[in-house]
């Protein structure tokens, strides 16, 4: 380890722990919490999440937890951070190959409930959070991790889930390094769950919710953790990746946009490695009014980093059999976006998935690897479709990122349109409204605690959601 590393983690955690917040970054906590409370209660019906709920229903405690249950507020955040995962719909930072979101906001409402945090702690708790889980991540590389099969989501997100629970319980510096160190002995997350549609992907944030609190927890309590955990000896940058890049950890801190800024909200209810992909053959069927039997062939480019989760194995992910391996299907989305012309959750449903013609279209779609679209990656995630149609045309688009990207963001409208249909099958219409309004006036009217006991209601909940059955 070098003075200049030790130098670069406490530089971060100085950051972390001076923070302010100013209007430009508190509306974008609101718009980034509205995504979160979409995916965390529209993932509450997923059997996954029911039976995390079932898990989590024996362990009594006071904080409110989406489903309408209470517990330790660590639990709280595990069932939070795994249902905000289980639609594939929730936030990416594309810089690091992760989805910030899901672990930091369950950690940040459950500690924010319990200490009666304002809205300026519990904004600039966030905000710290997704800083430190984009840094650490874009210095860990996604592709460094990749390689050895960790998910950056479960690896990085432990990390932001401390620095947000720690803000909320008042660390210091010196504290928020021990809590990062407690975390890093909780980090994990394997690749594994892309064979036979594993539920455990959704359980990374989740996980690192909970560790996050459970590592701030033990840091107030004078709990040490290592000097330097992320870039020093045996330290998170040298056990978890084959590419470290230990100057990120630092690079235009403090000059450059903030994370909870660069980060994209999705469009679409699968991988992040599809979505441009999609987006390029919507434009191409809604331009040409497209009808699927006048397609001969798709041809795709995909991203290197994503090859082995979206486009490999060929024939398996040509015949996806559950709503996992169809999140992560290549063939699959490309087969919906020209079926549907939509790629949303009704289309990643059981029925949606063994439909005959979606099996019939995937055999006519092709992907392959493009230097092109490495060029600019991993700032931006661009795609290229070709179509070729039975008459011999062939019609291409290329596309720089997706809708929902930074540089294309999803509008207001794009994102209540986003609430309301991921809350389609878990939320009254009264429940829905309720929650839009909390997060529109969280700070005025709402305090956090109130949006986290809203958030955790019965009451706003469709009939069947609360039964845990």
């Amino acid at each position: 380890m070098t003075t200049t590393d030790l130098t670069a983690t406490a530089a971060l955690l100085d950051w972390a722990t001076a923070y302010r917040l100013d209007d430009a970054d508190a509306a974008q906590v609101r718009y980034l919490l509205l995504d979160h409370a979409a995916n965390a209660l529209g993932g509450l019906d997923a059997e996954s999440t029911r039976t995390v709920r079932r898990f989590v229903a024996d362990r009594p405690g006071a904080s409110p937890t989406p489903g309408g249950l209470r517990a330790p507020e660590e639990y709280a955040a595990l069932v939070a951070g795994v249902s905000a995962h289980a639609l594939e719909s929730d936030d990416t930072h594309q810089p690091s190959s992760s989805h910030p979101g899901s672990a930091v906001f369950p950690a940040a409402l459950a500690l924010a409930e319990s200490t009666d945090a304002s809205f300026d702690a519990f904004a600039e708790a966030v905000i710290a959070g997704y800083e430190v889980i984009a840094r650490i991540g874009e210095a860990a590389t996604a592709a460094g991790q990749y390689a050895r099969g960790f998910h950056p989501t479960g690896t990085v997100g432990v990390f932001g889930a401390a620095v947000a629970a720690g803000r909320l319980l008042g660390l210091d510096a010196e504290q928020l390094r021990s809590a990062l160190g407690i975390a890093l002995s909780q980090s994990a997350g394997s690749m594994a769950f892309l064979d036979g549609g594993a539920w455990t992907k959704r359980l990374h944030p989740g996980w690192a919710a909970h560790a996050g609190i459970v590592a701030a927890r033990l840091a107030a309590l004078g709990y040490i953790g290592p000097l330097d955990p992320i870039a020093g000896r045996s330290g998170f940058l040298q056990a978890y990746t084959d590419t470290p890049e230990a100057g990120e950890l630092t690079a235009g801190l403090g000059a450059s946009p903030l994370a909870i800024h660069t980060t994209s909200i999705k469009a679409y209810a699968c991988c992040r490695y599809n979505q441009a992909p999609i987006d390029a053959i919507l434009t191409l069927v809604r331009q040409h009014d497209l009808a699927p039997d006048s397609i001969a062939r798709v041809r795709v480019g995909v991203l290197e980093a994503g090859w082995s989760i979206v486009a490999e194995p060929e024939a398996e992910k040509r015949r996806p059999t559950s709503i996992v391996d169809a999140q992560f299907s290549m063939p699959y989305a490309a087969a919906v976006a020209v079926l549907h012309r939509a790629a949303g959750t009704r289309q990643f449903r059981p029925d949606a998935i063994a439909s005959p013609e979606a099996a019939a279209f995937m055999d006519r779609v092709d992907c392959y690897r493009s230097e092109r679209l490495e060029a600019i990656f991993p700032q931006h995630w661009p795609a290229e479709v070709e179509i070729e149609l039975v008459d011999g045309r062939v019609l291409r688009h290329y596309v720089e990122g997706a809708k929902g990207d930074p540089e294309r963001p999803l509008s207001p409208v794009d994102l209540e349109a986003k609430f309301a249909d991921l809350t389609d099958r878990t939320l009254t219409s009264e429940g829905r409204t309720r929650v839009v309004d909390a997060i529109r006036t969280l700070g005025n009217d709402t305090s956090p605690g109130d949006l986290a006991r809203l958030l955790g209601s019965a009451e706003i909940l469709a009939s069947g959601v609360v039964a845990l059955s």
